[in-house]
């Protein structure tokens, strides 16, 4: 039997419609809940401004459309033939005249106002659109006066992944009292977690400090084969949601007179804001302010093919890539497509030479400096911070000391000496991370809590990692620098946020006019080794692995072991420059193990013998054991004196290493070690243990390609956990003093005969210790069983 058809769903997927842009279904809300949208009186547009938009629109669709398809004839002077056409059609035509119809407003409304303003874009198909109409501006010829490279000038945000441009928006106005953004978020974004939990930006903008967006909803109805969720929501549902977030909305629908529905709500827009921050500015804030969003309803591909072999083409799914994608080989499309540009009338748009003629101009700013795609803010912002000595935070060597608490007084004193220039963007976890002494000076930074509103707090905490991730990534790339405390096993959440983040990055170090940007900076604690009331849910370290596959230019890891080391990495972090930072530490009490005179040396180095700790200073070793990781390096240590009581003919070498990046092979990173540092540090021959923090996976991909790595033995987190003891947690994961002490028995038996001959006896004692330390927890449910009369960490010489 044949298989029957599903309905409303065309042969190739995509879903079947019986018109073009068809209108949501009529919502059960009471018709009152109209009153929530904003009503405006339109006034008509002088002839010349109305002229003026719709030449630049013409004449920016035409290159847009002609960006897809054509390789020569670009002005249509003559038929088109199948040589005129691209041999691959490759672009997203669907979202290009909504775009289009923006930005010409945007520069209308810059130009009116004098306005400093940035563009911010959401829908991540677009860039002929945004392309088209910085070169009508000049700003690609300012930039690329030989060439068009992928790099778009005024962009601060990478569009590849939906979800994020409110909040990169939202971060690129915080202390920036004069900048506008323009975000333009597409409905198929609006459908993503982030873009949801970024309406909510608002309750974080202090207007008395800061600057403001103009949030524009784009809805053209379709995703890349069906309706999206915004286009099916009718004006009352859109009105009771925005208004529920904090928003007037205004909706600009009037397809007839869409220049002055849209000019007039734009109009209105700047002047909410303008009442907001004066009010604020003045001493009297509006409690609860309700900011302008514009609901923008137009056609997908509008302006382009009506319909094609029978479909619909504007208005419908299938104008969101190439509409026309067999334009090389089918006659019919050839035609459509030379109508569909012709349509545009190029001749009366583009003069003799290739230029765009006077009219198109006219609503273009005059000053290069106010035009969208050359502002200094988007390429050459960077405000390096005012870093104190760290040194004067230093903890005695040989005390006990939390990480966190001590770096917390560096930031608290770094916050005060940048207060326009550095943020704190938390999950709602700065106390329980133990960085609570940032707020000595200052405070939390949420508008809509009668606590902590119109304070001027440098602190953001929001539990949503994707909008703080899109704050620290607009922040930053607008020439500030932020910090972005973490609990490890939830950095993850933005893994792929940091990645889309670093791809730009790296394109904009590889053209010759952006600027240097501060470094985004992840701190990880509250790390898998000790997460007594979370358990097995919150032990992921995983992030490292994520950083560690950045470009070795940008990827930096780091893993100070004690209070100092911290102390000196965060400083050097937060003087660095377009690298993305992670750090990872304990929020826990633990030793000092060096002065701040030796932690910089050894940060410097980013690895070093631990003389305190090994037999003669580390000479003649016949084991190495490294340590990487907190208290994974404690352990280290521990086994380190556990050994000298039951082998004290044991020679051993301990080694810490806090900069990750040092193992990679010769020339792999800027910091790997050249092969004879790494011979000295390691020995060329004896047999080498890790104690890693990680996954032994990082470790093996960064030492794959040293020389006779048959002699390194890696033990690391094991993805066994529970809500239990840390040094349970040590010893599921074979990371435990007792486990180190047993590897390092095993590799010096290969060059001690003293060891060899003791191997069963000493291995057979460790494994009664681990049983012995495992039932103890068992019974007691707390403590440490420590055989050998209490082993003890000794680092005071």
């Amino acid at each position: 039997m044949d298989a029957i058809p599903l309905p409303h769903h065309s042969r190739t997927g995509g879903e079947q419609i019986d018109r073009p842009n068809p209108e949501p279904m009529e919502s059960s809300l009471p018709d009152s809940v109209k009153v929530l949208a904003v009503q405006l009186d339109k006034k008509k547009l002088d002839l010349d401004t109305n002229q003026s938009l719709s030449d630049f629109r013409r004449a920016a669709c035409y290159i847009a459309a002609a960006m897809i398809f054509l390789k020569d004839n670009v002005l249509v002077e003559r038929d088109l033939t199948f040589d005129d056409i691209k041999p691959r059609l490759l672009g997203h035509w669907g979202t290009c005249p909504g775009l289009i119809l923006v930005y010409s407003h945007l520069n209308n409304l810059i130009k009116k106002n004098d306005l400093e303003m940035i563009f911010v874009v959401g829908p991540g198909h677009g860039a002929p659109a945004i392309l088209a109409s910085l070169w009508i501006e000049g700003s690609l010829g300012h930039f690329y006066p030989h060439h068009i490279n992928a790099e778009t000038p005024g962009a601060i945000h990478e569009g590849g992944e939906l979800g994020y441009a409110l909040s990169v928006a939202f971060g690129a106005v915080m202390d920036k009292p004069d900048l506008v953004v323009a975000c333009i978020v597409g409905d198929g974004e609006s459908e993503t977690g982030p873009t949801a939990a970024a309406w909510h930006g608002y309750k974080y903008i202090d207007p008395a400090e800061s600057g403001a967006i103009i949030p524009i909803v784009h809805i053209n109805g379709f995703k890349i084969s069906e309706r999206t969720i915004y286009g099916c929501m009718d004006n009352k549902e859109l009105a009771a949601l925005f208004s529920g977030y904090g928003y007037q909305p205004r909706f600009v629908e009037d397809l007839e007179d869409i220049d002055a529905d849209l000019s007039a709500s734009m109009d209105w827009s700047l002047q909410e804001i303008k009442s907001i921050q004066e009010a604020a500015r003045s001493g009297k804030p509006k409690t609860k302010p309700r900011w302008p969003v514009l609901v923008l309803r137009t056609p997908k591909g509008w302006s382009g093919p009506k319909k094609v072999h029978g479909e619909f083409i504007e208005g419908s799914f299938r104008s969101h890539q190439v509409p026309l994608p067999a334009a090389k080989t089918d006659p019919g499309e050839l035609k459509n497509l030379q109508s569909w540009l012709t349509s545009y009338k190029p001749k009366e748009l583009f003069t003799d030479e290739g230029n765009v003629v006077e009219s198109v101009l006219n609503i273009i700013p005059k000053s290069d400096s106010l035009k969208l795609g050359q502002k200094k803010e988007t390429y050459d912002a960077f405000e390096p911070l005012q870093v104190p000595d760290w040194q004067r935070f230093g903890v005695r060597k040989g005390t006990q000391d939390s990480c966190m608490k001590v770096i917390g007084e560096l930031l608290d004193q770094v916050l005060v000496d940048n207060p326009q220039t550095m943020r704190v963007f938390s999950p709602d976890e700065l106390t329980s991370n133990k960085l609570d002494a940032v707020f000595s000076h200052t405070s939390r930074n949420f508008q809509w809590d009668q606590f902590s509103n119109n304070s001027g707090g440098r602190v953001i905490e929001m539990l949503s990692e994707h909008t703080l991730e899109g704050f620290l990534q607009g922040y930053t790339m607008t020439g500030r620098v932020g910090l972005f405390p973490s609990y490890e096993s939830f950095l993850g959440i933005v893994h792929t946020m940091m990645v889309q983040y670093s791809k730009f990055v790296k394109m904009a170090r590889e053209t010759s006019w952006r600027k240097d940007i501060g470094s985004v900076n992840y701190l990880e604690t509250s790390t898998w080794t000790r997460q007594d009331h979370n358990g097995f849910s919150h032990q992921n370290p995983s992030f490292i692995g994520a950083v560690l596959n950045l470009k070795p230019t940008a990827a930096r890891v780091y893993l100070p072991p004690d209070a100092n080391t911290f102390l000196s990495t965060l400083a050097h972090c937060l003087r660095s420059k377009n690298y993305v930072n992670l750090m990872v530490g304990s929020k826990a009490t633990q030793p000092v193990y060096l002065s701040p005179e030796e932690a910089d040396s050894h940060c410097r180095a980013g690895a070093s013998v631990w003389k305190f700790a090994s037999t003669d200073e580390g000479l003649n070793p016949d084991v190495v054991l490294v340590g990487i990781g907190c208290e994974i390096t404690f352990e280290v240590v521990a086994a380190a004196s556990l050994l000298r009581k039951i082998a004290p003919y044991l020679r051993l070498r301990v080694i810490n290493v806090t900069d990750l990046m040092i193992l990679g092979l010769e020339g792999s990173h800027p910091h790997s070690l050249s092969l004879d540092d790494f011979d000295s540090l390691f020995t060329t021959d004896r047999h080498v243990h890790f104690n890693y923090h990680g996954y032994a996976g990082e470790l093996k991909g960064l030492l794959f390609g040293r020389p006779n790595l048959h002699r390194v033995s890696i033990e690391s987190y094991r993805e066994e956990g529970s809500t239990t003891t840390p040094f349970d947690m040590m010893l599921r994961n074979h990371v435990s003093r007792y486990h180190v002490a047993k590897a390092a028995v095993k590799g010096a038996s290969q060059w001690n005969e003293k060891v060899k001959v003791d191997m069963h006896v000493l291995l057979s004692e460790l494994d009664h210790d681990i049983s012995k330390a495992q039932q103890y927890i068992v019974e007691h449910g707390s403590g440490e069983f420590l055989s050998h009369s209490q082993t003890r960490v000794d680092n005071s010489n």
